[in-house]
C-alpha cells in the first residue's frame, strides 16, 4: 500500500513567494510601459478653428482706436450771475445765432441794485458840476484880487516915478521920497504873491476836479457793471451754431459759474480716439487716420496726443479733411485706424487675440498633409490691428491655428478632421 508524502513546508513557502513576486514583476513592467505612451490626439473640427498662412511683402502697421465726433469749437455758457430761471426759449438740437436767447433768470436784488447805481451816477455828476461851478467862482475872486494889487503897485510905482523927480528938483523931501519908493516895494512883493498864489489855486482847483470826476467815472463803471448784470438775466448763445445742451428747468436757482447751455458748431467736427496705451507709444502727431463713421469713411491726420493715461487709454485728437457724410453728428460713435508705418519687405501673419509686439508663444502648425497639426513656438515682431510680424519659428507658405487653444495645452499635436 502506497502512502503519500507530504510536501516540504519550506519548499511549499517559497514556491508561493516566487510566484508572487513573478506576477508583481509582471504588473510593473506593464505599468512602465503604459506610463510612457503618448496620449492619444484630440481631434478638432476645421470650422471651429481660424487659421492663416504665413505670407511675405509690405506690411501696414496701424494701430485702431474707438471713440466719438466732438465738435472743434465748443462754447460753455455760464450763469453770469445768480437767479431764478423764469423761461425756457429754445430746445436742444435748435440752430442759434450769438443774439439768440436761450433763458429769461430774474433777481430782484440785481435790478434793485443797477437803479441805485444809476442814481449815484447822476448825483455824482451834480456835485461835480456844483464844484465847477464854486471852483470857477472863486477863481474869478482870485483874480479880481490879482487886478486889483496889480493897480495898486502900478500907481505906487508911478508915485515913486514922480517924487523922485521932483526930489531931484529940489521940490520934494527925501523922507517923502524914501516913504514912496517903500510903499512900491511892498505892493511889488504883495503883487507877486498874489499871482504865485493865483496859479497855487489853478493847480488845487485842477485836482479837486480831478478827484470828483475820478469819483463819478467809478460810479459809471459800477452803474455799467450793474447794468451787464441785468442784461445777463437774458442768458444768449454768445455764438452762431447748434444748441446741444440746456440743463436746467424753469424754477431752478442758478448761482454764477452754473453751465446754463452748450453751442457747438456741428459742420466743424474732430474725432476723438481712445487708443490702448500699449499701443499709443507708436502714434505720432501727423500721422493718416481713416475714420469710419458707419456711414462712410473720412480722412484725417493725428493732431494731439494726449500726454496722459485714463482707464488704461490714450486720447487721440484726429482732424478731418474733407466733407463728412451725411448725418455726422456730435457724440456719434466712430472707429479709427491709425496708420502708423508700412514695412516693404517683412514675414507676417494673422494676429492672434493673444499675442502682442514682441512676444513668444505656441501655435499649432497645419502639417502639409492638413490632417494634423503640432505645435510650435514662435517669436512675433512688430504688430499691427490684423496682422503681425514673425521674427522666428514659421516659413513663408505655413499655416497657422490663430484660435485660442488653451483647452489643448496638454497636446503637442492634434487631429485636424
Amino acid at each position: 500500500m502506497d502512502i503519500p508524502r507530504a510536501l516540504n513546508p519550506r519548499k511549499k513557502w517559497l514556491k508561493r513567494i516566487g510566484g508572487s513576486l513573478l506576477v508583481i514583476g509582471a504588473l510593473g513592467g506593464i505599468t512602465v510601459f503604459v506610463s510612457r505612451l503618448k496620449p492619444a490626439a484630440p481631434t478638432v473640427e476645421w470650422n471651429a478653428v481660424w487659421s492663416d498662412v504665413v505670407k511675405r511683402g509690405p506690411m501696414v502697421r496701424e494701430v485702431r482706436g474707438v471713440g466719438s465726433l466732438v465738435p472743434e469749437e465748443l462754447l460753455w455758457v455760464p450763469a453770469r450771475t445768480s437767479g431764478r430761471v423764469e423761461r425756457k426759449l429754445m430746445l436742444p438740437g435748435a440752430r442759434v445765432t450769438k443774439d439768440t436767447l436761450l433763458l429769461v433768470l430774474s433777481d430782484p436784488a440785481i435790478q434793485l441794485a443797477a437803479v441805485e447805481s444809476e442814481f449815484q451816477v447822476k448825483a455824482a455828476e451834480a456835485r461835480y458840476q456844483d464844484l465847477v461851478v464854486q471852483l470857477r467862482g472863486q477863481r474869478l475872486s482870485q483874480q479880481a484880487q490879482v487886478a486889483l494889487v496889480e493897480t495898486e503897485y502900478q500907481q505906487a510905482r508911478l508915485r515913486a516915478d514922480r517924487n523922485e523927480a521932483l526930489a531931484k528938483e529940489g521940490l520934494l523931501a527925501g523922507l517923502d521920497l524914501e516913504l514912496a519908493r517903500s510903499n512900491a516895494e511892498l505892493l511889488g512883493n504883495r503883487r507877486k504873491i498874489e499871482k504865485e498864489r493865483f496859479d497855487i489855486r489853478s493847480e488845487s482847483d485842477e485836482a479837486q476836479l480831478a478827484v470828483a470826476k475820478a469819483e463819478v467815472e467809478r460810479l459809471k463803471a459800477l452803474a455799467a457793471l450793474r447794468r451787464s448784470e441785468v442784461d445777463a438775466l437774458q442768458v444768449r448763445a454768445g455764438a452762431d451754431g447748434v444748441l446741444q445742451q440746456l440743463p436746467v428747468e424753469v424754477g431752478q436757482h442758478v448761482t454764477p459759474g452754473l453751465i446754463l447751455a452748450k453751442v457747438a458748431q456741428p459742420t466743424r467736427l474732430k474725432a476723438e480716439l481712445k487708443v490702448p496705451e500699449t499701443q499709443a507709444k507708436d502714434v505720432l502727431v501727423g500721422q493718416v487716420v481713416q475714420i469710419d463713421t458707419r456711414n462712410g469713411i473720412v480722412r484725417g491726420l493725428v493732431a494731439r496726443v494726449d500726454p496722459t493715461v485714463k482707464d488704461g487709454t490714450v486720447t487721440v485728437d484726429v482732424g478731418l479733411e474733407g466733407r463728412l457724410p451725411v448725418g455726422a453728428r456730435p457724440d456719434m460713435s466712430v472707429d479709427g485706424v491709425i496708420e502708423i508705418e508700412r514695412l516693404p519687405d517683412a514675414l507676417f501673419v494673422g494676429r492672434p487675440a493673444f499675442a502682442q509686439s514682441g512676444s513668444t508663444v505656441s501655435l499649432f502648425r497645419v502639417e502639409p498633409d492638413g490632417k494634423t497639426a503640432v505645435r510650435v513656438r514662435v517669436e512675433f515682431g512688430r504688430s499691427s490691428v490684423s496682422v503681425i510680424e514673425v521674427a522666428r519659428g514659421l516659413r513663408k507658405g505655413d499655416r497657422v491655428i490663430l484660435s485660442d487653444m488653451t483647452a489643448y495645452d496638454a497636446y503637442d499635436r492634434i487631429a485636424l478632421r
